[in-house]
Order: C-alpha cells, then structure tokens, then sequence
C-alpha cells in the first residue's frame, strides 16, 4: 500500500486548541467562503499539519457536494477531527460567533452604524482575501495538479465555471470532473492514497444524523403550518434556508429574503441594512440570520437577542446534521480503489473552482488598480515565501488600506 503523505496527529488533542484556532480565524476571515477555504488551508495544513493537502481536498469535496456553507462545514469536520463532538460544536461556535455577535449588537441597537469599518480599512481586507485565495490556488495546484492531465482537467473546470457561474454549475463541473477521472485520467495520474481520517463517528450515527436532519426538514414547516406562531415559521423558515441552498452565503439571500420580507415580517430596508453589515465582518455569512432574528417582531420572550439566536441556529443545524452525518459514509468510499480515481478528477476540480473564484468575486471585488495589485503581491510574498502567519498578513492589509485607500 503506498505510503500516505502525512496523517493528522494523535497526540492528545485539547478542546482549547481547537477553540484558540477557529476564534482566531473567526475574527480575520473576511473575504467570503472561498477565502475562508484558503485561510483554514493555510492554518490547519500548512500550519498546524492536522491533514494533508490531499485529504483537505477531499474534505472540501464533500462540502462542495452538502448544501449549506461550505467553510462553516469543512470547520466544522476538522473539529470533529480534532476534539470529537466538542470540537465540532467548539469549531463552528469560535468561528461564528465574532460575526454574529456583532450583527446581534447592530440588530439590537448597540453598533451604531452598520458601516463600521471604514472604506479604505474594507478594501485592505479584500486585497488579503486576493492573496489568501492565490496561495490557496498556488500550493494546492502543485500537490494536487502535478501532471498534464489533472492541470488541463483544472484549468478547463476554472474556464467553464467563469463562463457559467453559479452553484449548480459548480456541482455540474464536480460531478463531471469526477467522471472524467473514474472513465479518462490514466495510471500515472494517481496520487498515493491519503491516510484515512478517523472522525469517530460510526455508520449508524451518521445516518441517524442524515435521518434527523430529513424528518427536520419535513417537520418544521409541517408544525408551523399546524400551529402558524412567528417563532415557528421563522425556525423552518432559517432550516429550510440552510438545508437547500448550494454555494454558499450569498446564495442563501433570495431564500431568506423571501422568507422574512415578502410575509412583511421587517422591511426591506432593514433586510439590506443587515447584509451590508454582514459583509463588513469576518466570518460566514450565514450570520446574517441572528441580525435578522433579533429584528424580527418575535413574541415578548423571543424578541431580540433570544431571536437571534434562534435563527441562527436554525440555519446552521443543517448543515452540522449533513457534514457530520455524511463524514463516515464519505470516508469509505474515499478509500475505494474507483473513488480514489473519481477523487483526482474532483480534486482538479476544487483547484479549478478555486481559480475561477480567485478571479469573479474576489479579484474583481479588490483589485481596482496598480496600487492594490502591489499589495495583493506583497501579501501572496508574505505568505507563500515568507511564511508569515495569516494574522499578520490581515493586519497588514487591513493597516494599509487605512492608511492609503
């Protein structure tokens, strides 16, 4: 059997380590999910070492394929790898809460003005994002690319998603990815297989998670529907946001808003207030819903901070119950002689989505000059070469775009 690149530790994890490294990322993680990707590949594989490039991919993979935030899932996972179940919930509280915590304080009154970073502090973190993404881009190209075939497989997937973007055509051009590698990539293509995660979580669990997760989804609006309390129809409302919604935070708007604005509940005014806000902070933007919840006319008990918790609950459960339920399912067929062919095409594939959103959001979004591409090149340096920690790199931004944007 050919030896795996490198497996994650077995030492003795602690909770707090899991918790001290996701806070840290919930607070310097702007630039959205696909950033956020770049940012917990530069802590947990090229950092920390919990797992290699290899089985990173895989694990993207898979939360490319789940509905709900991908970034959110894929901390999610590396807390379960990590610390168990407390390690899951630890990873996904440390990552959400700076963000939620600060659209609660909006919602209730306490921020002041939704625009609390200052324009040209905004657009320093946007540069960063740039970097992080390229280096993402850079190093997982070289492990996972390191042929003609899985190259030409990537730069073809980044080609058709720029052409066609959207969520559904990312899943299209993973499923088709992996179709070319199971039916066309040769011997030569495959890489040696990665050491197995262990996730600790069994069979029967895991389809007891997808189980409950389903009944969720059928059940909320059926009991909202038999009992129509606003606290009620908000919970299925946030669920069913949560659990059908492919590519990530910015997908999820139509849904929500059409949940919350169309039926009256707030204004669109206060609606779009709260998604300025959400991309002004760090984190998943997924917590636009504690903004949302906390505004909501809720019953007296609910109103306000109750609220937002709420709904951010509700719209982050489905998205535990789909990652955790599907990891041991995923982790058999991973090791499966065809799945392992099928797995080189779609980890091309991440390569090339990871391009083509290199360019359309977050180039686009930052670069708007000589002066930004300076930056963004001194930052990719800092990075790639100069092995310097993201945090770094984000204060640095972040210092810079104050100062000269």
């Amino acid at each position: 059997m050919p030896e795996p690149v490198h497996a994650a530790p077995t030492s003795h994890p602690s909770l707090g380590e899991v918790g001290c490294a996701f806070l840290k990322l919930g607070l310097t993680s702007f630039g959205g999910p696909i950033a956020h990707l770049g940012y917990f590949r530069s802590e947990f594989v090229e950092r920390r070492r919990w797992l290699s490039d290899v089985q990173y991919a895989d694990l993207v993979a898979l939360c490319q394929f789940l509905p709900g935030p991908a970034s959110s899932q894929v901390g999610m996972a590396l807390g379960m790898l990590r610390a168990g179940w407390g390690g899951a919930l630890l990873a996904w509280l440390a990552f959400t809460l700076p963000s939620a915590l600060l659209l609660l304080a909006l919602a209730l009154g306490t921020a002041g003005n939704p625009h609390w970073l200052t324009p040209g502090l905004l657009h320093g973190l946007k540069i960063v994002a740039v970097a992080v993404v390229a280096q993402a881009v850079f190093g997982m190209g070289k492990n996972l690319c390191p042929d003609r075939a899985r190259a030409g497989l990537a730069v073809l997937c980044a080609a058709l998603l720029l052409l066609w973007p959207g969520p559904w055509a990312q899943c299209i051009v993973i499923a088709a990815a992996a179709l070319t590698g199971y039916w066309l990539l040769p011997p030569s293509a495959m890489t040696a297989r990665a050491a197995p995660l262990d996730f600790g979580i069994s069979r029967t669990v895991g389809a007891a998670l997808l189980t409950v997760f389903l009944a969720l989804l059928v059940l909320l609006p059926l009991a909202a529907w038999l009992h129509p309390s606003l606290p009620l129809k908000a919970a299925a409302v946030f669920y069913q946001a949560g659990s059908l919604v492919f590519g990530g935070g910015h997908v999820v708007l139509p849904l929500v808003q059409a949940g919350v604005v169309e039926p009256g509940w707030i204004d669109a005014d206060r609606f779009l207030a709260g998604y300025a806000a959400a991309q002004a902070v760090p984190g998943p933007l997924f917590t636009l819903a504690a903004y949302l919840g906390a505004v909501l006319p809720l019953d007296a008990g609910l109103r306000g901070l109750p609220g937002g918790l709420l709904t951010l609950v509700c719209i982050f459960v489905p998205a535990a119950l789909l990652v955790l339920g599907a990891l041991p399912f995923w982790e058999g067929l991973r090791g499966n002689l065809g799945m392992r062919k099928a797995l080189a095409g779609i980890n091309a594939a991440v390569v090339g989505i990871l391009a083509a959103a290199l360019y359309d959001p977050v180039w686009t979004s930052a670069i708007h000059g000589r002066a930004d591409m300076a930056l963004a090149l001194l930052c990719f340096g800092l990075l790639t070469w100069g092995r310097a920690a993201p945090i770094l790199v984000v204060g640095l931004g972040a210092l810079a775009g104050a100062l000269f944007f």
